[in-house]
């Protein structure tokens, strides 16, 4: 009860500590999290997603912008211009031709339609006419009417069983800019699709392309923010609602944006080559899941730490607790228990052997002539003394026995399970121990001698009369001359 009512008391103080420190502990690790999730916010909207836009656009330019540079080429070329201008005499060539251009770099398809004759030239040879009133030529008369020098559409190939394709259409002009048909080369969308994914698996972004328009031009397999797909405008996405709000037509830039609760970061850029925007996209809880980790881990150090802490911090103050009820109830002397800690003994003892019928003797000692020996040789010998006499004490009696000093020169021991017979062999034993015992202080041998009282434990007895009863018995045993053992009578009834 005294352990458990000293650790209730400090119940408080350990708590604050430990509130404190796990606050401390909790603080510094928000901190921490917080400083290294803006540092890499931070990071990837001015470094690395600039950075990588940067790379993907390079890569544009050797994938897709090439196609580009080709057909103007195609455009630009003498021999598609002379060809034309002499009156298109020999269509072979101009199949030669497109083969040529379709093996040498390596294009899905290639074309040439002449104004002159609506003829549709491809490497395979003849297409067909094109006509006004067929919905399929209609990407030739709308770039027959262009002032750009190119579009890029994306229609069915019929040279390559209506395989979805995308088109570079160039505007060929003679030597005096009069329009005189439209060449270019295309790509199937699944090789675009290839490369986005490519893109995408490289650098770990979602990439997707948008016209001038706010419409989704191309992107991977998976589609593009919120899984849109080609043809779809970002107005109709949710997530870009606010974005687009900012900005009434896509501008370069870096921004963010939050759709189903996870925050993106994307960079746009504008690509004239393509006349398209370039959109780069990072979903934000993949960069943080490192430092998201390392808060956790560090949460986790800290709760371990706390509890070892804690566990130490009770450890501690239970020792600390029974360190000071030990100086509580011991005396500082002798090292035997003193009044407080008699107390506490002997009424555990009493009840047991109230209840049990058990019988119990009590000895009441005082050191003979004390004060003469304390005047005679000092305090401090008086002191060697008593601590000497206390070991003599424990040397008579077993571990089970209460010894007590009860104040100045008197001691008080409470023998369990002993009769009144045996009680006064042991009073005897220690009146003769020390009587023969030699103490010395300062090379001087002392001696002394102990008066004894004893008696039993009666069945009406509190510890108080019981006490009582021995101090009378030692009284008497002073009275008939010192250096003697006195019992108070009856001795028992258990004899």
């Amino acid at each position: 009860m005294p352990h458990r009512f000293a650790l209730f008391t400090q119940r408080p103080l350990v708590l604050t500590l430990v509130a404190l420190l796990a606050c401390g502990f909790l603080a510094t690790s928000l901190l921490s999290y917080y400083a290294s999730r803006s540092s890499i916010r931070d990071s990837i909207v001015h470094t690395e997603l600039p950075l990588t836009s940067d790379t993907v656009y390079s890569e544009i330019q050797k994938d897709l912008v090439r196609p580009i540079l080709i057909s103007s080429m195609m455009a630009r070329d003498t021999f598609v211009r002379d060809w034309v201008m002499a009156g298109e005499r020999d269509g072979l060539k101009m199949t030669r031709y497109l083969k040529e251009v379709m093996d040498h770099y390596g294009a899905y398809t290639a074309f040439f339609v002449s104004d002159t004759t609506s003829t549709y030239y491809q490497a395979k040879g003849v297409l067909k006419q094109v006509k006004p009133e067929e919905p399929r030529d209609a990407w030739y008369y709308r770039v027959r009417k262009m002032i750009a020098p190119y579009e890029i559409n994306v229609d069915p190939d019929l040279a390559n069983q209506d395989n979805m394709t995308v088109f570079i259409n160039y505007r060929v002009l003679d030597y005096q800019d009069r329009f005189i048909g439209a060449t270019g080369v295309g790509l199937t969308v699944d090789a675009v699709v290839k490369l986005i994914d490519k893109y995408q698996q490289r650098y770990q972004r979602n990439v997707y392309f948008v016209d001038t328009e706010g419409r989704i031009v191309l992107t991977g397999a998976e589609g593009g923010p919120e899984g849109a797909r080609v043809g779809q405008s970002l107005a109709q996405l949710p997530s870009m609602k606010e974005l687009l709000a900012q900005l009434p037509k896509p501008a370069s830039g870096t921004y963010e944006y939050a759709t189903q609760g996870q925050g993106h970061f994307l960079n746009v850029r504008f690509i004239p080559e393509l006349d398209w925007y370039l959109f780069v996209d990072k979903r934000e809880d993949g960069a943080l899941d490192s430092i998201r980790q390392s808060l956790y881990l560090n949460l986790l150090i800290c709760v371990v730490i706390t509890a070892i802490v804690l566990w130490l911090l009770n450890g501690v103050v239970r020792r600390f607790q029974a360190r000071i009820e030990s100086l509580a109830t011991l005396d500082s002397l002798s090292g035997l228990p003193n009044r407080r800690g008699f107390d506490l003994l002997a009424a555990q003892a009493l009840q047991e052997a109230q209840r049990e019928t058990r019988p119990l003797m009590a000895l009441m000692i005082d050191l003979d002539h004390f004060k003469q020996l304390n005047d005679s040789h000092g305090h401090l010998a008086g002191d060697e003394v008593l601590r000497g006499f206390a070991q003599v004490l424990e040397s008579c009696l077993r571990h089970s026995d209460i010894i007590c000093r009860w104040g100045g020169e008197e001691f008080i021991v409470l023998l369990k399970d002993t009769n009144s017979h045996n009680a006064r062999l042991i009073a005897e034993k220690i009146r003769q121990r020390s009587e023969q015992q030699v103490f010395r202080y300062a090379d001087k041998a002392l001696r002394l001698t102990i008066s004894v009282g004893l008696t039993a434990l009666q069945a009406d007895d509190s510890l108080h009369s019981l006490i009582a009863r021995a101090d009378n018995a030692l009284y008497r045993a002073k009275k008939s001359g010192r250096n003697g053992v006195c019992a108070e009578q009856p001795i028992s009834h258990y004899e």
